[in-house]
């Protein structure tokens, strides 16, 4: 079997952490850990399982299956289709891209210019067009890419990171309070939920492309020696996930007798950065949000690039990646709030399915590759996250009345039980077709 070296894996892991550590990942474990307080490890266990777990389980059922495509094909033709569409889409210029652009501005620009509404305008047009810049210029040598990440952005980032929390220990902070209403109860059930937010598993779907081709370019040509390269970078991504969201998560929870409960993770991170560094922990802080978003941004646009290029390559690589950037950069000048306004109902709809499918992957050998089991499993998860999505985003939660009923509902996660069935009728019927 064909094997990278250990440098060659480490430089891997290193280039898919720094795809999946965008601002999110910042925000949410920071936010956590004020919220959970004394209960912080607890929480924090139920969100590494969801914010890590299902991500590298994603790149590993990639690496397994051989790309998303194939995976899909385990349902249909059609859904191998359009359901990989629908997540490059999404992930891509529709939501991830554009909000990279617009939180790292948010963090790094917006404290030091004018409030009112021409100036901030002027200044996200300006920032944006940098930023995309910027990234779609780094975006164009994919195969500098482990390079770029491996040896230069993910080192600096963790170097940061870890400068933080060398501060921390040398100044103190004031230490956890006890857990707010929401955490103090089913603790670690929220934390999941709460990891569940992130989205990376949609990204890690994404990204299987390029940690792939990357692989390939390192001289990695049998099929298994490439699934083994990329579960050991998933792997090894996973674990500096985990440790940086347990830093993110301490600092959050140190810093709760001080400050007191706040509305996001981003105000926690100000006001730690602040303690520990001062009027510098602002400029410290929006670096940090600038590197980590820069390299997202980088990880989607090439792969959305890579992949319409290959599906639809009347472009190429080139083409795609400049009409991808545009586009982001158009949607992003339309502000954070309106991005996430529409990002919600659409990951709130393909999310569930997503994780359906790669579970359902990572079995594939104990359900013998069942065709009926995938279709019906799929079906009624996608039914279910189309009406609970129409629900909360047309209806006001108008059929909360029918859907109470089912187990989970109220928490977010309703879709496991009609999952759950659809796994169990899947498995009667009998076996017509294996798919490919």
């Amino acid at each position: 079997m064909q094997k990278l070296s250990n440098k060659q894996l480490v430089l891997m892991s290193f280039m898919l952490f720094s795809m999946f550590f965008g601002a999110g990942n910042l925000i949410f474990p920071a936010f956590l850990g004020r919220a959970s307080g004394t209960e912080t490890w607890l929480s924090m266990a139920g969100f590494i399982i969801s914010a890590v777990g299902l991500p590298i389980l994603g790149v590993m059922a990639i690496a397994k299956i051989g790309s998303l495509n194939s995976l899909g094909n385990r349902v249909s033709p059609m859904f191998a289709l359009i359901f990989p569409i629908i997540i490059y889409i999404s992930i891509g210029p529709l939501m991830a891209i554009p909000r990279t652009a617009t939180v790292s501005f948010e963090m790094a620009v917006k404290p030091y210019i004018s409030n009112s509404s021409q100036t901030m305008t002027i200044a996200l047009i300006i920032y944006s067009v940098i930023f995309f810049s910027v990234a779609l210029w780094l975006s164009l040598s994919p195969s500098k890419l482990i390079d770029l990440f491996g040896k230069l952005l993910t080192p600096t980032l963790l170097i940061l990171l870890c400068i933080i929390f060398i501060k921390s220990l040398i100044t103190p902070l004031s230490g956890a309070t006890a857990p707010t209403a929401d955490y103090s109860e089913a603790t670690l059930v929220k934390g999941f939920l709460d990891g569940y937010l992130t989205m990376d598993l949609l990204a890690s779907l994404v990204f299987g492309i390029v940690i792939a081709n990357t692989v390939r370019r390192q001289g990695i040509t049998d099929k298994r020696s490439l699934s083994y390269s990329m579960m050991v970078a998933g792997i090894g991504a996973g674990i500096l996930l985990t440790l940086i969201y347990c830093l993110l998560g301490y600092l959050g929870a140190s810093s709760g007798i001080k400050f007191g409960q706040t509305d996001n993770g981003a105000s926690v991170l100000l006001q730690v950065m602040g303690q520990l560094f001062g009027n510098f922990g602002t400029v410290f802080l929006g670096l940090i949000f600038f590197i980590a978003c820069l390299c997202v941004a980088i990880g989607l646009i090439i792969s959305c690039s890579e992949y319409f290029s290959m599906n639809i390559p009347r472009l190429s690589y080139k083409q795609w990646a400049i009409i991808i950037t545009v586009i982001s950069a158009i949607i992003a000048n339309l502000g954070l709030n309106a991005i996430l306004s529409f990002s919600v109902p659409v990951l709130g709809l393909i999310y569930p399915v997503a994780v359906v499918l790669v579970i359902l992957a990572m079995i594939d050998e104990m359900i013998k590759s069942k065709k009926s089991i995938y279709v019906w499993s799929i079906t009624l998860t996608a039914l279910y996250s189309l009406v609970s999505t129409i629900n909360t985003s047309l209806l006001d939660a108008q059929l909360d009345v029918y859907l109470q009923y089912i187990p989970l509902h109220s928490v977010g996660v309703g879709w496991i039980l009609p999952a759950i069935i659809g796994i169990v009728i899947g498995a009667i019927i009998p076996q017509t077709k294996t798919a490919s």
